[in-house]
């Protein structure tokens, strides 16, 4: 363990870099593990909670929603009260927000506990800051790809061990085989992972820090580090605003339904017209609070002095378009984690009607292809730049929704549609993030890190709750057992699947001009 003297009595004690990249990429690990768990599940929680699929998609969004929420929060009080304190007090949130799942005992029970648990998703931003502290430029793409590789492994272990344990002990034991975890990282956190804090001590910068502050940057034009004012003031009015808007856009996703084509045949037109005029009833006020409260965040972020988010980071160039590769990273992820298993379970000639574990088995590909490229793609992202990678990333990706809008009739096909996009955002990922990271100054790694997590969620949950809702709005009548069902239809799918890769496509055109905006500067 390295010793830096400070000038203080005594000098502090800090952990190897690499010893603590492995510690804190076992939180990548964890919360994966956590997720990709309960994803099998998501059919058996629709009929246990007697929910509709519109609602179902909760499970994921309410998670997110406090995640996106949470984030630059997080990045903003690890740079008040230390790193170290921060992560730790909100990984004992997020533990207490799985122990609550485990014994959720109805639909709103589960929401609240995951809403806790979605604190937790604040660790990551603090674990980037420091990974950030610890290693210099010319490895961060290495790192971020082995953390990417932890989150894959993470996803490996929890479709394979998870499908497994909802089919023999059902979905509240996956909640009780995380609380160990928890609790041990929490004690190895404390333990092993000695750190820097800038915040506990009054002196200099480092000296690489000091020369970056010489050049004409972004830095020169912010509030000094100096002033701990500017660091001890959070923007609640700000973190409030945030949430009113994404909850009430995602809650029209959610009301957002319309009369199907069965209904019409079954000659209940009338229904559904007066459904249909009640859905847009619904939504429309979700609609004008979202955008009046929309409007007001932007506001409020551009006279507040310490913002939530500060647009005179954000709006640069380079870390605003790699933010959005990665908000459409997030909601592809996710959209998938909401859509596979209900076709995978839903019975034929939709679906395949399969279990659980085999919906672990055809999701995978996807987790193992991400295990493999995760710290791949840091290396390739080293050696060739981000840009390259970012575009072969993106074309992956809309490859891999190709496959999937055209093929997903057959499940051998799905994996291989799953393999082929899990290799895109992986190097569109690491890509992505990597000029995030090295486009931003030193001293607001933690508040970056924070907005790009952030905006990763807000993707992550518009993608489940986009998918819910065309699956909810587009359904078919069968014959289960000589009961009529309504179950999504097979059109509801190809227009998730289409919609993904419009979004794709949409990534493709951004990483291109990032390529130019990012060469012009050099």
């Amino acid at each position: 363990m390295k010793r830096i003297d400070l000038g203080r009595k005594s000098p502090i004690k800090v952990s190897p870099p690499w010893k603590v990249l492995i510690i804190l990429s076992c939180l990548a690990t964890m919360a994966m593990y956590s997720e990709t768990m309960l994803i099998p599940a998501i059919p058996t929680l629709i009929n246990d909670f007697e929910v509709s699929y519109g609602l179902s998609s909760w499970i994921l969004t309410s998670y997110l929603i406090a995640g996106a929420v949470m984030t630059p929060i997080a990045g903003k009080l690890s740079d008040i009260y230390g790193r170290k304190k921060t992560l730790l007090i909100i990984m004992g949130v997020y533990t207490a927000g799985v122990i609550m799942g485990g014994f959720a005992g109805d639909f709103l029970s589960m929401i609240i506990a995951r809403t806790i648990q979605g604190i937790g998703l604040g660790m990551f931003p603090i674990a980037f800051s420091i990974i950030r502290d610890q290693f210099p430029r010319e490895q961060i793409s290495i790192t971020t790809g082995i953390i990417t590789s932890m989150f894959a492994a993470g996803s490996v272990i929890g479709l394979s061990v998870g499908a497994l344990i909802i089919h023999e002990y059902g979905w509240k034991m996956t909640f009780f085989t995380i609380i160990p975890i928890a609790i041990l990282l929490l004690w190895m956190i404390r333990r092993y992972v000695q750190i820097l804090e800038t915040s506990n001590f009054t002196g200099s910068l480092d000296e690489e820090t000091k020369e970056s502050n010489k050049k004409p940057n972004i830095a020169s034009n912010l509030p000094s580090k100096k002033n701990h004012r500017f660091y001890s003031q959070l923007d609640i009015k700000g973190s409030i605003l945030l949430s009113i808007t994404i909850v009430c856009f995602l809650l029209a996703l959610t009301y957002l339904q319309t009369p199907s084509d069965q209904d019409q045949s079954l000659n209940v037109i009338e229904e559904s017209s007066h459904d249909s005029d009640t859905s847009i009833s619904q939504i429309t006020p979700f609609l004008l609070f979202g955008t009046l409260s929309l409007f007001l965040f932007i506001f409020q972020e551009r006279k507040c002095k310490n913002p939530l988010i500060d647009f005179r980071i954000f709006l640069k160039p380079p870390i605003l378009l790699s933010n959005m590769i990665i908000m459409i990273v997030g909601l592809s992820m996710f959209m998938v984690f909401q859509t596979i298993p209900i076709l995978v379970q839903s019975p034929e000639p939709i679906g395949f009607a399969e279990n659980a574990i085999s919906t672990g088995l055809i999701q995978l590909p996807f987790a193992i292809v991400l295990l493999i490229f995760g710290p791949t793609s840091g290396f390739i992202i080293s050696k060739m730049g981000s840009i390259k990678p970012i575009i072969l990333g993106t074309v992956l990706t809309a490859t891999g929704f190709s496959i999937l809008l055209f093929l997903h009739s057959t499940e051998i096909f799905i994996s291989i549609g799953l393999g082929v996009l899990s290799t895109g955002l992986s190097l569109a990922s690491v890509g992505a993030v990597n000029v995030t990271i090295l486009s931003t100054p030193i001293e607001y790694t933690g508040v970056t890190m924070g907005i790009s997590t952030m905006l990763r969620i807000i993707g992550s949950s518009i993608g489940p709750a986009l998918a819910a809702m065309y699956m909810q709005t587009n359904q078919s009548l069968i014959n289960i057992q000589g009961i009529l069902t309504s179950i999504p239809s097979s059109f509801s799918f190809n227009l998730i699947f289409f919609t993904a890769l419009m979004f794709s496509a949409a990534a493709i055109s951004i990483s291109i001009v990032l390529g130019k905006k990012l060469f012009v500067k050099a």
